[in-house]
């Protein structure tokens, strides 16, 4: 194998384990689902299945991320916002989640809303406090007219 084709194996091989959901949480989802679903209390899964989850999920968040991304372009925007997925989601037919969704952020944004506030309360205090500390253009451009003034007075 020549060594132009090794690191291109290499380099895909770095990407997809980069692209990879966690093992563990993918594992503790989908029994922590089957026993939902089953009286039985011991469930097994093979590994085989697990990496199947994690692709499947892998891709359908690739999926889902690229649609809201045509869908923000779209509006001209370049960031995705929480909309974009919701209608990411109508549009390729998984409808029946964007309600569930919507609920599940608006219970995360009531948690974290007093944190949110708190930081964005900082940053807007900080860019006041350094606005004070600034000087305008024009008590700069004052400034500048007092100097050569007294320049020109120490000339003569």
């Amino acid at each position: 194998m020549a060594e132009a084709e090794k690191e291109t194996v290499v380099t895909e091989k770095v990407v997809a384990e980069a692209e990879e959901l966690p093992k563990a949480i993918v594992r503790r989802l989908v029994k922590d689902k089957l026993s939902q679903l089953s009286s039985d209390s011991e469930i097994s899964v093979f590994r085989e299945a697990l990496e199947a989850f994690s692709d499947s999920a892998r891709i359908f968040i690739h999926y889902l991320s690229a649609t809201a991304n045509d869908i923000c372009k779209e509006s001209k925007r370049q960031t995705i916002n929480a909309e974009d997925v919701f209608k990411a989601l109508e549009e390729i037919e998984f409808s029946e989640y964007v309600g569930p969704l919507r609920a599940s952020l608006e219970d995360f944004r009531k948690k974290n809303g007093g944190k949110r506030s708190l930081s964005s309360r900082t940053k807007e205090t900080n860019k006041k406090a350094k606005k004070k500390d600034l000087p305008s253009a024009s008590e700069t451009q004052n400034k500048d007219d007092e100097n050569e003034s007294n320049k020109e007075d120490n000339a003569d």
